[in-house]
C-alpha cells in the first residue's frame, strides 16, 4: 500500500474518531470473581458472579459508579431453573465483554461529570434485585438464592481495589437493578467511609403495585412469590418490614420514604414494562390486540390511549404519594420506554428528551454535586413515542 493511501486512511480514522467519539462502541471486559465462591455468594446455577470495571484516571481515581444490570426476577422453581441456563442466571452463560454507554460512557463529551470515574457494571444473576439469602440448596434443582451475598462480594471487591479510598459514590442501576438501587442505598452508603459523598440513582425501577386491566394485583402476587422464594425478607429495609407485609417493601412507593441517602429517581410515569407485564399481562390479551400498541404508542386504539392514561395517572398519584424530600431528585418524563441511563443518545446528546431544558445527565450531574436541585414530572397529558438507542 502506498504511503499516500495509508496517510489518506490515517487521516480518514482520525476524523471518523473526532465524528463518532473515541469510544462510541465501547466494551469492558468480564471480572469473574471466582472467590466469592468461598462465601457462597454465586449465581443461581452455582456458578461465581461477575462484573466489568473500567478504571478511573485523573481527577476520577477517587470516584466510583456502580450500575447494576437489570432482568427482572424469577418467582417458582421452574421458573428459575430456565433463568439458571441463561446469563440472568449464570455467569457461564455471560458475554465477555460488556457495552458502557451513557452514565457509564468514557466520553467527556457525552458523560462529563463521570467519564473519568471508576465505572463498573455488575451483571445481574440472581432473580431477586441482589436481595436473596437462603442458605439451604435442594438437591433436586440444585438452585442457588443468593442475591443479597453477591451484592456483599462484589462490593467487598471493589473496595479492595480502591473503593475503600473513594471520595465520591454512586450506586444506579436500571429495571431490575434500579429496584435494587433503591433498596440497598442506605446498605451501600454504610459501606463507604464517612467523609465520602454517597448518593444513589435508580432508573425504571419504580415499580407500583397497580392493577392489570381486569382489576387483579398480579404484580403484588408475584412480589409475594419472589420474597418467599428467595428469602428476601431479611435482606429489605427492616424500616419497611417493620411497618407492612414484607413483599410489599419490594414498591418503591412503600420503601422510598425510609431510604435515608440522597436518592434521584429516573423514570416515565408510562413505562413500558409497567405497561406490558403490570397493566396488560400476556395472557389477558389471548388475541394479541396489544401487541402492536405495547411496540409503539403510535400504534394504539382511542380505547387503549384511554386506559394507558389511566396508569400513567396510577403512577402519579403512587409517585406524589410520597414524602417531600430536599435531597431526593428526580426526572418523570411521559415517554413510552423502560430504561435510559445506558443509552448515551437518551443521557446526555444534543437528541435527548429534556426537562426545564435539561437532559437527564445534565440534571443528574448538578444534583450530584450539588450544582442544583432538581425535581420535575413531565405532565404531557399522554404518552409518547421516544426513541431510546
Amino acid at each position: 500500500m502506498s504511503t499516500f493511501l495509508l496517510a489518506l486512511l490515517s487521516s480518514l480514522a482520525i476524523l471518523c474518531t473526532t465524528i463518532l467519539g473515541a469510544d462510541d462502541n465501547q466494551y469492558i471486559n468480564i471480572t469473574i470473581l471466582n472467590s466469592a465462591i468461598a462465601e457462597g455468594a454465586v449465581c443461581l446455577d452455582g456458578s461465581p458472579p461477575a462484573y466489568h470495571l473500567d478504571k478511573g484516571y485523573g481527577s476520577g481515581l477517587s470516584s466510583w459508579i456502580i450500575v447494576m444490570d437489570g432482568g427482572a426476577w424469577c418467582q417458582s422453581i421452574p421458573d428459575c431453573l430456565s433463568r439458571s441456563t441463561t446469563e440472568l442466571g449464570s455467569s457461564k452463560q455471560m458475554k465477555n465483554g460488556s457495552r458502557f454507554a451513557g452514565i457509564l460512557y468514557n466520553n467527556p463529551q457525552n458523560n462529563p461529570d463521570f467519564y473519568n470515574w471508576n465505572r463498573v457494571r455488575v451483571k445481574y444473576c440472581d432473580g431477586s434485585s441482589f436481595t436473596g439469602d437462603i442458605e439451604q440448596v435442594d438437591p433436586d434443582n440444585k438452585l442457588f438464592f443468593r442475591g443479597a451475598r453477591i451484592f456483599k462480594a462484589i462490593m467487598k471487591d471493589l473496595w479492595s481495589k480502591g473503593m475503600q479510598n473513594a471520595e465520591n459514590a454512586i450506586l444506579s442501576g436500571v429495571s431490575a437493578g434500579g429496584l435494587a438501587t433503591i433498596l440497598n442505598c442506605d446498605k451501600f452508603k454504610s459501606l463507604l467511609p464517612n467523609d465520602a459523598k454517597v448518593k444513589c440513582v435508580a432508573d425504571a425501577g419504580f415499580f407500583i403495585n397497580g392493577k392489570t386491566i381486569s382489576g387483579t394485583s398480579d404484580i403484588q402476587e408475584m412480589y409475594q412469590r419472589v420474597v418467599t422464594l428467595h428469602g428476601s425478607a431479611k435482606n429489605l429495609p427492616p424500616s419497611c418490614t417493620s411497618a407492612m407485609e414484607p413483599s410489599l417493601c419490594f414498591f418503591p412507593q412503600n420503601v422510598v420514604p425510609y431510604v435515608e441517602t440522597p436518592l434521584f429517581i429516573i423514570n416515565s410515569h408510562y413505562d413500558s414494562w409497567q405497561i406490558e407485564n403490570i397493566l396488560v399481562p400476556k395472557y389477558l390479551d389471548p388475541q394479541h390486540v396489544w401487541d402492536d400498541c405495547k411496540k409503539q404508542i403510535s400504534n394504539c386504539t382511542f380505547s387503549q390511549r384511554l386506559i394507558i392514561q389511566v396508569f400513567g395517572v396510577e403512577f402519579l398519584k403512587a409517585f406524589e404519594g410520597l414524602d417531600p424530600s430536599f435531597t431526593r431528585g428526580y426526572f418523570i418524563t411521559s415517554c413510552h420506554i423502560h430504561g435510559a441511563i445506558m443509552s448515551t443518545n437518551f443521557w446526555l446528546s444534543p437528541t435527548s428528551p429534556r426537562l426545564l431544558h435539561k437532559t437527564i445527565g445534565e440534571a443528574v450531574g448538578d444534583w450530584f454535586f450539588d450544582r442544583a436541585g432538581f425535581q420535575y414530572i413531565d405532565l404531557y397529558p399522554c404518552a409518547r413515542d421516544c426513541e431510546l438507542l
